[in-house]
């Protein structure tokens, strides 16, 4: 008789032989599945939605000054203004003080816009004749600067005014009493 090889302990590759006739069953214990994960993106598409609606419906209008365009559209010479200075919102009210007794007096403020220049353009309203050389030095000596109320060309009222940076600006300030980062030369006028 011949004698036949004995089984090998190897398996050959291929497919594992069916174990029973149902498929394989899938993991329960998955955190996502396909409707969890449908409420999770209709959840982000809606937020997204309200995000865009509340954003959109800011009103731009002069009661509501929400933003810094309303203030540049708003300045006199808007377009002047924007190349040769900075919008301003200007406050203009009158204080009294009295001595005995002490005391402090204000009136109601009435705001309007503004414009203040630069030191490097005031040739600009010289030469449209709406401020004279004596003002311009005595501007000068006091390391001041011009601000104007009204159209250039009605008849605005131009004052020299003073940068007072001895308050900072606590909106952009990261600690409470101050800013740490200097200002940009940029900001100076």
């Amino acid at each position: 008789m011949a004698r036949r090889p004995a089984p090998s302990s190897r398996r050959r590759p291929g497919p594992p032989p069916p174990r029973s006739g149902r498929p394989p069953e899938r993991s329960a214990a998955s955190p996502f599945n396909y409707t969890t994960l449908a409420v999770l993106l209709g959840a982000f598409i809606i937020g997204i939605g309200v995000g865009i609606i509340f954003s959109t419906s800011a009103s731009f209008s002069p009661s509501n000054v929400v933003s810094r365009e309303v203030i540049d559209r708003s300045a006199p010479n808007p377009e002047f203004c924007a190349q040769y200075g900075a919008s301003a919102v200007v406050t203009d009210m009158r204080v009294f003080l009295t001595f005995n007794p002490f005391s402090v007096y204000v009136t109601q403020p009435a705001m309007q816009p503004g414009c203040v220049m630069r030191r490097t353009n005031w040739t600009i309203l010289e030469k449209k004749n709406l401020i004279d050389d004596q003002q311009v030095r005595d501007c000068k000596q006091r390391l001041n600067t011009f601000g104007f109320v009204g159209n250039l060309e009605g008849s605005p009222r131009i004052d020299c005014i003073y940068q007072n940076d001895s308050a900072g600006n606590l909106f952009t300030s990261d600690t409470p009493g101050g800013s740490l980062v200097p200002k940009p030369e940029t900001d100076r006028f």
